[in-house]
């Protein structure tokens, strides 16, 4: 849905905090006030405001963008409030032609997010002023870009791409009133065209060039509203790729082959702009550090990525699970709170080929100290809702912990090497409950033969180096053995089909990266890579 014609909103904005709207100091925009990079670097309540002008783009209507404000929106235009958003990791968006008074104008922003409210989803946010154990400062209000897009009066509401590999096409829902065009094309040549009123086709494709890790093939689409005189109204861009992933027979599949996910843990914490990058150029050098390390993917953990990371690895071929942040504390609303969120980002995500897996829960947050029946109706529910809104991904019920119905069954293990290597030789041993102390499934439900993923082990650190890690060795010599061996027996002849370490960087207190927080490789990468991709034995 990319127009050539916007205008970023990002920058310096009058900032303030109160119940009441104060602006008193400035921020920087889309950076959070709890970053050093916003200019205010501490936090300052539970509600926030925000206010700058702008000059109205030409064109007919203009809309507002907001890629993501925790957790409550409310946006005024002039003075007149024309949006409510909830949900602090999904996008939103309005109209605002009605409200322009002048070609200059004034947009408002209020946003709150109350720190002690574990019922909110949040993620790795820490629900007290300071951070501990396994969570992180918290993000109030615009921590994404805000953007102005002008439109046509007559234009491209929506467009949802469902490629289809094997029958070398693309189907696809197109929200638009009149005639459409659509021009598939690759390595800049048109290999598909289409054309009819809006609505729901399939565009046939002259070559199917897979997407995959190895080879990232995109293909480039532009779709064109006409007018009744046959001319341009409006046209935007996208992208897509062929691929298949599939869970079957205890394996991994990936366009029909088997295939082994090399994954590594990643927050998506950085040192200066917290949850928010600071630049691209760091979004897309994640990526390229972590392929240097040997990985061909990424657990997103308890987080929604700006898109433009997704972005990023579509065309760098990284692959990704995708994650819903967590609730801490289990309510009725709590629950319509999460799951209204995650269908915003199902939605707004599941048109990347990079994401290979949609992971609904994490080791039971917030969902740990409620009966397990409830908790498996929730976490089954949460399957449901995913898989009506994306039927073509594996889903993770409860990463890590007691799963419902899941696609993958996946295990946390942090134990030392020699610990790991026996209990993964066999399925009755590695879903017995040692790896962490939890059962592999909730009451009701039980291993079907889902393909068997070490999501989370490793986590080493040199001793002495500050802050913590859950295994600790004396020096990188011994790191790298460890490491090396902690691989090796997940790729021992056994059931697990992929892994992901413990993790991508250090992050605040949790100082296990592979990375340090300012993205500096601890080791040399040409040591680790090799081991990262040992090769699985059968």
């Amino acid at each position: 849905m990319r127009r050539r014609a916007w205008q970023s909103l990002n920058g310096e904005w009058e900032f303030g905090a109160g119940p009441e709207p104060v602006f008193d100091r400035t921020i920087l925009v889309p950076f959070c006030p709890e970053s050093e990079l916003s200019g205010v670097g501490e936090r300052v309540g539970d509600v926030v405001w925000y206010r700058r002008s702008f000059e109205a783009p030409d064109g007919p209507r203009l809309m507002l963008h907001f890629g993501a404000v925790d957790y409550r929106a409310t946006v005024w235009v002039d003075d007149i409030e024309l949006a409510r958003h909830e949900g602090g990791h999904s996008p939103f968006s309005a109209e605002i032609t009605g409200a322009l008074v002048s070609r200059r104008n004034v947009v408002t922003v209020r946003a709150e997010d109350p720190l002690a409210d574990k019922t909110v989803p949040r993620g790795k946010q820490f629900w007290t002023e300071s951070p501990e154990g396994i969570f992180y400062v918290a993000t109030t209000g615009i921590w994404q870009s805000v953007w102005l897009e002008p439109v046509p009066a007559a234009h491209i509401r929506g467009l949802r791409l469902r490629p289809e590999l094997a029958g070398g096409a693309v189907d696809f829902a197109l929200e638009a009133d009149g005639e459409v065009e659509l021009t598939a094309l690759i390595d800049g040549q048109v290999v598909g065209a289409w054309s009819g009123t809006g609505g729901k086709g399939r565009l046939q494709l002259d070559r199917a060039v897979p997407w995959h890790p190895e080879s990232p093939r995109l293909y480039d689409l532009e779709a064109r509203l006409l007018d009744r005189d046959g001319r341009v109204a409006d046209r935007v861009e996208s992208y897509f790729g062929l691929r298949t992933i599939e869970a079957r027979d205890g394996r991994l599949w990936l366009n029909g082959e088997p295939f082994v996910e090399r994954l590594v843990l990643d927050q998506g914490y950085w040192a200066d702009g917290l949850l928010t990058a600071p630049s691209d150029d760091a979004l897309r050098r994640d990526i390229e550090l972590a392929q240097a390390l040997g990985f061909n993917g990424a657990r997103k953990h308890q987080k929604a990525e700006d898109p433009r990371w997704l972005y990023w690895a579509d065309r760098l071929g990284f692959l990704v699970w995708a994650e819903m942040p967590s609730f801490h504390e289990f309510t009725a609303e709590a629950a319509r709170r999460l799951t209204s969120e995650w269908t915003e980002l199902v939605q707004r995500d599941r048109d990347h080929p990079s994401v290979v897996a949609w992971v609904v829960a994490n080791e039971s947050f917030g969902l740990d100290g409620i009966e397990p029946e409830v908790r498996a109706e929730f976490t089954a529910n949460l399957y449901d809702v995913t898989r009506r809104l994306d039927a073509t991904r594996p889903i993770v019920s409860n990463d890590g912990w007691q799963h419902s119905r899941s696609d993958l069954c996946t295990i946390h293990d942090y134990s030392p090497p020699q610990d790991m290597a026996p209990r993964y030789r066999t399925v009755d041993r590695a879903l017995d409950g040692t790896a962490n102390g939890h059962p592999a499934f909730d009451p009701g439900f039980a291993y079907e033969g889902q393909p068997i993923l070490v999501s989370e082990f490793g986590g080493l650190r040199v001793a002495g180096t500050g802050g913590w890690g859950w295994l600790e060795v004396r020096d990188e010599a011994e790191f790298l053995a460890s490491y090396g061996a902690l691989v090796d027996a997940l790729m021992e002849p056994g059931p697990v089909e992929g892994f992901c370490y413990t993790q991508l960087t250090d992050v605040q207190q949790e100082q296990n990266g592979l990375l340090n927080a300012w993205r500096e490789p601890k080791l040399d990468p040409d040591l680790l890579r090799p081991l990262t991709q040992s090769a699985k034995r059968r």
